[in-house]
């Protein structure tokens, strides 16, 4: 480091200028520096007034956009929030629903076996007391032929024991009365 200043002082020297015009022993020319700086002024205002409002333009209308999308973003977050919610509702009302309809069907059910037990013994009493009924209409039957048979093989009977004491009327007469009093 110490070698370039000798280097910067030597060429100072040798140039003979004084130590006052360091810069244009460094090689830095006045004038040329002076308009560099005029035309990054002129290049730095040209870049303000007709680049930079532009690109500035389109950096808010993206950053517009991006607001825009994250608002749109959060709307939608809020929105599905809100339609789980619904959702959510929806299922505990739809299966409050299926509970109550399990329970009706469970209730209905237990009324149809119920009622078809009712008809079932109302049926079973009904052809139990109809077969009753037949039974006793042919145990009367029964015993109304057998006493017709019995009347008449008693009437033979007597007909052949009395044969000729008494008439046919007298005959079934008393063969009534003693069926009447063998009951």
């Amino acid at each position: 480091m110490s070698n370039s200043f000798t280097q910067f002082a030597a060429v100072a020297k040798e140039s003979g200028a004084s130590e006052a015009d360091i810069l244009t022993s460094l090689g830095i020319d006045w004038t040329l520096l002076i308009m560099q700086l005029i035309a990054f002024l002129i290049l730095v205002w040209i870049l303000g007034k007709f680049v930079y409002p532009v690109f500035l333009r389109i950096i808010d209308e993206r950053q517009e956009k991006l607001d825009e999308a994250g608002r749109a973003a959060e709307q939608a977050q809020e929105k599905a929030e809100e339609a789980e919610e619904k959702i959510a509702d929806s299922l505990q009302q739809a299966r409050k629903e299926a509970a109550d309809i399990v329970a009706t069907a469970k209730a209905e059910a237990s009324q149809m076996v119920e009622k078809a037990e009712a008809q079932a013994k109302a049926r079973s009493e009904r052809i139990v007391a109809e077969a009753q009924e037949d039974i006793q209409k042919d145990v009367l039957a029964a015993r109304k032929a057998l006493e017709k048979d019995t009347i008449s093989l008693v009437k033979k009977a007597a007909g052949l024991a009395i044969s000729g004491v008494a008439d046919e009327k007298l005959d079934t007469a008393l063969i009534k009365k003693s069926v009447e009093g063998a009951k």
